[in-house]
């Protein structure tokens, strides 16, 4: 199985990207990860923003795809409850898990009706590069858990 990591927004500033790196890297040594950026589009209204970023989303995913949605109306979960979404995925034979952290604007309802899982990390609103860098970290967290290494204090 295959993470994936997608994201709307600018690269990360050299504050996130060292930490980004860090936990993609030690992430690596569970999982095949990679990351993608979507350029914001340059339309005004939002409407048309979150379709033509829902565009590009769709032409990278699958349809063997488990999409994950980053949103802040969906489910919270513990770290350890990370730990179990992604092994449930691996149990059903997932080839890769894409988590999604959509545009300024949010995502389209076309995503949204997409998403296999709508999660939410915080009732906090985070910048997108913070986010970046939270999902990284609790990524690795589920990793460790999953591995049964000494990282996550229970």
């Amino acid at each position: 199985m295959k993470l994936s990591i997608c994201s709307v927004g600018k690269s990360n500033e050299s504050y996130i990207k060292e930490g980004v790196e860090q936990f993609t890297k030690r992430i690596g040594h569970y999982y095949p990860i990679d990351w993608q950026l979507i350029t914001p589009s340059k339309l005004t209204e939002p409407t048309q923003i979150k379709k033509a970023e829902a565009t590009s989303i769709l032409k990278i995913l699958a349809v063997t795809d488990v999409l994950v949605l980053l949103d802040e109306k969906g489910k919270m979960l513990s770290s350890p409850g990370v730990a179990k979404l992604i092994q449930q995925k691996a149990n059903q034979s997932a080839q890769r898990i894409v988590f999604l952290i959509g545009g300024a604007y949010g995502v389209d309802e076309e995503i949204k009706k997409r998403a296999n899982f709508t999660w939410s990390i915080s009732e906090l609103v985070f910048p997108h590069m913070l986010v970046r860098l939270l999902l990284a970290e609790q990524l690795y967290r589920a990793c460790s858990i999953l591995a049964n290494e000494k990282y996550h204090h229970e």
